[in-house]
């Protein structure tokens, strides 16, 4: 009898037996299907024979496996197989639509109309699986006079308003509209297109019946202006770029001490009479200009003025740390290596290691919830370009190795 201890049994997934046809590119549509693989989905990555995801090749640094594979295709695409199928071929387009028969979901983020010309739009595969749930993500959406456009991260940041309200004021150095560090209109329409799934299934096995979801960019663009398209909605108010102030609150923004940035968020008037107190700063309480939350808004600079050089005289690591004994929200501005090192980071395991099928590891942030039955599970690296079109046709569509052979000699698989 072995003395080893048993494995632990794994943990069971939440959309266990949900079956994803990722025909999506980039990041929107990858980063939707990778949260339903990370919660158990199985996701088949369709890609262009020879070429793969155009991330696959977006600058450096590139995976040390002779791949080629770039960091950033990297960050969306674990939990998933790779098939190389020319969809624009009418043999590639058939195993498709096969597919898609023993598929529940379809994620796509062609132009609108590009795949109908494959048949392969949600009309065309509807009718083959009328239980199927088909996600579109564009620029603009099915509608509209924009809707034959094309959309990208940067363009919709710009027209949908969010860099109208971030960067420096005009008129200050470095003023001027200003985009976001991360492509956050992609992601977020990731996010909003997976929640539409997750209800769309949910519909689909109360009724059996499938439906059509259509995400566009500027939509999502149009939700993320929250509160500031709410000031202009119900206020008239135009919101403006305030660098990182806050619209309303004051002091919430970032100061320089001594050997570092520090954000302040405070939100209320005991918060300032104790961070005031904490900076030897008392006699701010007896100025009527800083005496209300509406107040200290209005004075902005002025208080700004003053607090500035106070908190100059502080190491930030002393500072935080006093603010925190006060109950005060207060945080070092960290690079991201600072922040991938934290042991907060660590005690919650958001980073995770993985091993592709050649034992090469790479690091990826995970799924940020954690689910105390159906916890997010990472099965598998982000995989190499078309690396499972064979095993995947033969398994899920029964395809002979010599049709195998045949497809692979006229282009229409790779891998």
């Amino acid at each position: 009898m072995s003395d080893l201890p048993p494995l632990a049994a794994p943990t069971p997934k939440a959309l266990e037996g949900v079956k994803v046809l990722d025909l999506s590119r980039v990041l929107a549509g990858p980063w939707a299907t990778q949260m339903l693989g990370d919660l158990g989905a199985d996701i088949l990555k369709i890609e262009q024979p020879g070429q793969g995801d155009d991330t696959r090749r977006w600058g450096g640094p590139a995976l040390a496996d002779g791949s080629g594979d770039s960091a950033y295709f990297l960050c969306a695409n674990r939990n998933k197989r790779s098939l190389a199928i020319d969809l624009s071929t009418p043999e590639g387009a058939a195993l498709i639509r096969r597919l898609a028969l023993q598929s529940d979901i379809v994620v796509e983020n062609f132009r609108v109309g590009g795949l109908a010309k494959y048949g392969l739009d949600h009309a065309a595969l509807s009718a083959l699986n009328p239980r199927l749930i088909y996600c579109s993500i564009t620029g603009f959406g099915q509608t509209g006079p924009y809707a034959d456009k094309g959309g990208y991260d940067f363009l919709i940041q710009a027209m949908g308003g969010l860099m109208s309200i971030t960067g420096l004021p005009d008129g200050v150095p470095g003023g001027g509209p200003m985009k976001v560090g991360v492509p956050i209109v992609d992601l977020f329409t990731g996010i909003y297109a997976t929640v539409a799934i997750l209800a769309a299934l949910r519909h689909r096995d109360a009724t059996g019946q499938g439906q059509h979801i259509d995400c566009a960019l500027l939509d999502t663009q149009l939700s993320m202006l929250s509160n500031q398209a709410s000031r202009y909605l119900n206020g008239g108010a135009v919101p403006g770029r305030l660098g990182n102030d806050h619209p309303d609150i004051v002091p919430y923004r970032d100061y320089a001490c001594a050997d570092g940035d520090i954000v302040v968020a405070l939100g209320n008037d005991r918060q300032f009479r104790d961070f005031a107190a904490i900076l030897g700063l008392g006699a701010l309480l007896e100025d009527p200009r800083f005496a209300s939350v509406s107040l200290r808004s209005a004075n902005r600079a002025a208080l700004h003025d003053l607090i500035g050089p106070a908190v100059a005289r502080w190491h930030v690591d002393d500072l935080v740390v006093a603010m925190e004994a006060a109950k005060l929200p207060a945080g070092k501005v960290q690079g991201i290596p600072e922040i991938l090192a934290d042991p907060q980071v660590a005690a919650r395991g958001a980073v995770q290691t993985l091993a592709r099928d050649d034992g090469t590891p790479l690091r990826v942030v995970g799924f940020p919830v954690t689910l105390s039955a159906t916890p997010a599970r990472y099965d598998r690296a982000p995989p190499r370009a078309g690396s499972d079109t064979r095993a995947v046709l033969g398994e899920v569509l029964g395809v002979s190795e010599v049709e195998l052979d045949v497809l692979a000699a006229s282009g229409v698989i790779g891998g």
